[in-house]
């Protein structure tokens, strides 16, 4: 799967990965696997993944940089799709949320996680002890803020950065 991915800083993965430490058994992202998703594109080879780079770029052409604030800790215990629960950094961002709605009239949205469902998060970790994600929610954190002025296209498969494109 390609996405459209927001980078998040070293400050928001070091948060990630410390929580991710707490939750014992759990699927903990790792250093560099900590995104943001502002919103999935669609599979397919080469070829494909350049039709749908070139749609994003003209879709994103004169997209203006926005705010973004990690503001807490909370968990999705019921899950669509893989293993549960998700613990993640919960992410404020009316520009995000904006961004997100005007490429889902662009690209299909991916059901139960995007358009109405969409909601912005870091994932700090997936399964474990639900308790453990429970009692997670609760720790306190200093909000951290960013201004995003560049975007990734992420490579799923491969967990990594394809290309990417700046804002403004």
């Amino acid at each position: 799967m390609y996405s459209l991915n927001v980078p998040v800083p070293g400050t928001v993965a070091a948060l990630a990965r410390d929580l991710g430490t707490r939750l014992g058994t759990a699927d903990v992202r790792v250093r560099g696997e900590h995104t943001l998703v502002a919103k999935r594109l669609g599979r397919g080879d080469a070829a494909a993944y350049h039709e749908l780079e070139a749609r994003a770029r003209e879709a994103l052409r004169g997209e203006a940089p926005f705010e973004v604030r990690v503001a807490g800790v909370d968990a999705f215990t019921d899950v669509p799709r893989g293993e549960g629960p998700v613990v993640y950094l919960a992410v404020e961002s009316p520009g995000l949320e904006s961004l997100h709605d005007r490429l889902c009239d662009r690209f299909d949205p991916v059901d139960d996680v995007e358009g109405d469902d969409y909601v912005p998060h870091v994932t700090v970790a997936r399964g474990g002890s639900v308790q453990r994600a429970a009692d997670l929610r609760e720790t306190p954190i200093e909000p951290i803020d960013w201004t995003v002025e560049r975007l990734q296209f992420w490579d799923a498969e491969h967990s990594q950065s394809v290309s990417a494109v700046s804002l403004g």
